[in-house]
């Protein structure tokens, strides 16, 4: 069981997105993720999600808004528990991240992006004033095969066809 973070920085009607295309045997080569990563011991989400934005972005988050808990279960890879913030407050510079490109990309152009299917729905959730979810999303390979938004099956499409990658 792996526990991560995810952080959407948002700042004038755009996320910091990272296109993951540096790392060798990346299971996110090629895609578009927030940023965040592995809790370390002891950590809160909390403290991990600032941990991870600040040694990726070289941005201090304040008060990141812990929005979510997402649910990966997969063919391929151990079940990760992945815990879903969104941030629009914070101080610092950019800085070049080692895992790959960062870009301030305009919410209105993500689903043109490289994106994990399930990415769609947890980002359409960031944009609705829901309460804190859950969200459980079940992969074969590449390919979404179940999702459930607190404990209740989604119907397929999971996203509008003109929110995916063309």
């Amino acid at each position: 069981m792996l526990n991560t973070t995810l952080c959407y920085i948002e700042k004038d009607g755009c996320y910091l997105m990272l296109h993951r295309v540096k790392k060798v045997n990346d299971v996110n080569h090629d895609k578009w993720v927030g940023v965040g990563g592995k809790f370390e011991d002891g950590e809160s989400p909390e403290e991990c999600v600032c941990r991870e934005a600040l040694e990726e972005t070289g941005l201090t988050l304040h008060r990141p808004a812990y929005r979510g808990l997402v649910t990966f279960v997969s063919d391929r890879w151990e079940t990760e528990y992945m815990h879903l913030f969104h941030a629009s407050d914070f101080s610092g510079a950019l800085l070049q991240c080692d895992e790959g490109n960062l870009e301030w990309v305009p919410k209105s152009a993500m689903g043109q992006l490289n994106l994990w299917e399930g990415d769609h729905i947890f980002l359409r959730l960031l944009e609705q004033p829901v309460p804190f979810f859950s969200l459980k999303l079940v992969y074969r390979g590449d390919e979404l095969t179940h999702a459930a938004l607190n404990g209740e099956t989604l119907s397929r499409p999971y996203c509008p066809k003109n929110e995916r990658k063309p």
